[in-house]
């Protein structure tokens, strides 16, 4: 099994707008980075949540065999989703402590699937606060957005 570091952000012009996924996928022997990778991209009409869930997804989609992983996003969103509200969303058929469905059912659903696939743990990091790889990846994010008003 290998071990991942993996940054991940998302951004959106307006909310819903057109908007921008990231992710740095490393990978460490010991404390050393053996291989760095970056990802991003956009979509036309989204919401910034689902663009952090984005990023997520296509990071974990990247990895081609059982993975040692640990996703650092600035989203209290996804992190609280992940950590906190997923198992009761699933044992209550979906639907949110307000017994309203979940947003954005889909992918969450597929991230459920993914962290089932690897041993996954979830690090919240301040964003902004000048982290050199969270600033990296909402580059990265807001450059999948500009991708996006490009075509």
């Amino acid at each position: 099994m290998s071990n991942f570091v993996v940054y991940t952000d998302g951004a959106c012009s307006g909310n819903p707008g057109p908007g921008g996924w990231a992710a740095i996928l490393m990978a460490k022997s010991a404390d050393k980075i053996i291989q760095r990778k970056e990802i991003f991209g956009g979509e036309i009409d989204t919401t910034n949540n689902r663009m952090e869930l984005t990023a997520v997804i296509k990071a974990l989609s990247a990895l081609n065999k059982k993975t040692t992983i640990t996703i650092v996003s600035d989203s209290k969103y996804v992190i609280n989703g992940i950590t906190k509200w997923l198992n009761g969303w699933k044992k209550n058929d979906w639907k949110n402590a307000s017994n309203k469905p979940v947003k954005n059912v889909d992918l969450w659903q597929k991230l459920d699937e993914l962290i089932r696939t690897h041993s996954v743990t979830f690090e919240w990091v301040k964003g902004h606060d000048n982290n050199e790889e969270n600033e990296r990846a909402d580059f990265l994010a807001r450059s999948g957005i500009s991708n996006v008003n490009k075509s």
